[in-house]
């Protein structure tokens, strides 16, 4: 028996006002609400909403033999329950259904693995907690921002008790090896990886709507043969953006149609089922070893870089975000916490690059910005004004001006 495993990646970040040159910010801090309640808006209605019904009538339609999950980020859940609470009643439809799973990540979509793990910690706690709070199950299997990932993650992550972690299945690190299958990490047990297929993922999310591709058009029935034509015990990880269905590839495209009849399509061939992460690691156990001692993500590059930290721009902004943690902490201020989060989501350093700028580019939809450059200049006033917040916060204090201090709002 083969299986296919169906993942998706939920997730958009709090947008940034635009920085005036000013120290001074609207009671919304440095976010804007307006922005964001329009991007959330167009999410559900052109993706999440029609995408769901979908799912469900799958699930449905197959008696529970479609399975699927999502990665769901803490801003999304937010942003949803803020602008969109009946979407985020249809996610909790969907898990309800018990064919749905939720997996972990950090809260604010961030790279804290890469520059705290402190904070690591502290995000993929609280985005567990969230996903209990909200959707009443609990995250078993992990998914770093960006498929960020190496030796070490996946130590640390057994480590705070799940039991594997979605990592991209690169040929360089395979060596003619199939991605098709559960991997184990160097020092981690049993802990079980489960790798991207990229090619399959990659015929969905960027050449599904290319005119020039030689398989286009793609139907469910089509790419159904491709998975059906892996050797027998195969396990085919497929993890996309959920927004690649009417935001990336726009209902014209009949990308809809493809998801419609694509778990249909799958199950045809007795020989396949549709499975979950968690189910993937209690029913295949790990044949090989993944070594991956250097940091690898999906949008992983020959050179010892990545699109989020390609250039001095966003070298200099991740290096400064992440400096003032300590200042963050000891302010003692939530709000001043919470807005460090919202402020280190992956996004924003994403817009700093000076690649991946194209119409096929995933962020590229919602980029608010029209260059690298003023994507830049805007990150760094609102980073300047947050930090000179910090310093005063810290001045009161140490002047022992504990009334003023609780009764003031700096941030």
């Amino acid at each position: 028996m083969s299986s296919f495993s169906l993942s998706f990646r939920v997730h958009t970040p709090y947008q940034l006002d635009n920085y005036t040159g000013s120290s001074v910010f609207s009671a919304t801090g440095y976010f804007n609400n307006i922005a964001a309640a329009t991007i959330i808006n167009q999410l559900a209605d052109d993706c999440y909403l029609p995408a769901n019904k979908i799912m469900l009538a799958a699930i449905k339609e197959q008696e529970g033999k479609f399975k699927l999950a999502f990665s769901i980020s803490g801003t999304m859940i937010e942003l949803l329950q803020t602008y969109r609470p009946d979407t985020i009643a249809s996610f909790q439809e969907l898990v309800a259904t018990g064919c749905v799973e939720i997996l972990a990540e950090t809260y604010y979509n961030s790279l804290s693995w890469l520059y705290s793990k402190k904070e690591f910690s502290r995000q993929v706690a609280m985005h567990t907690e969230l996903i209990k709070r909200v959707f009443g199950v609990e995250p078993v299997v992990f998914r770093n921002t960006e498929f960020i990932y190496n030796n070490e993650l996946a130590v640390f992550v057994a480590d705070m008790g799940y039991k594997g972690v979605l990592c991209e299945g690169l040929e360089k690190i395979l060596q003619g090896r199939t991605p098709n299958q559960v991997y184990a990490a160097p020092g981690a047990g049993d802990f079980g990886l489960l790798l991207r297929n990229v090619s399959l993922s990659d015929d969905i999310a960027f050449r599904f709507d290319d005119l020039q591709w030689n398989e286009h058009p793609l139907t469910a029935n089509k790419y159904a043969s491709w998975i059906h034509s892996h050797t027998n015990g195969s396990i085919i990880n497929v993890f996309i953006d959920y927004e690649t269905f009417g935001i990336h590839k726009k209902e014209a495209t009949r990308i809809f149609e493809f998801l419609e009849n694509l778990a249909g399509a799958i199950v045809k061939d007795s020989q396949w089922k549709f499975i979950t992460p968690s189910e993937t690691l209690e029913t295949y156990y790990p044949k090989d070893t993944y070594d991956v001692p250097k940091t690898i993500s999906w949008k992983d590059k020959d050179i010892a870089s990545c699109v989020w930290c390609e250039n001095m721009m966003q070298n200099n902004m991740l290096k400064k975000i992440y400096s003032i943690e300590g200042m963050v902490h000891k302010s003692a201020c939530d709000k001043g916490l919470e807005t460090w989060g919202r402020l280190q989501s992956a996004d924003h350093f994403y817009y700093m690059s000076d690649s991946g700028r194209t119409t096929n580019d995933a962020y590229h939809k919602l980029n608010p910005f029209e260059s690298a450059e003023a994507a830049y200049k805007n990150y760094l006033g609102i980073i300047t004004d947050f930090e000179i917040k910090l310093i005063q916060q810290g001045l009161l204090k140490f002047k022992g001006e504990h009334h003023y201090l609780k009764n003031t709002s700096i941030f």
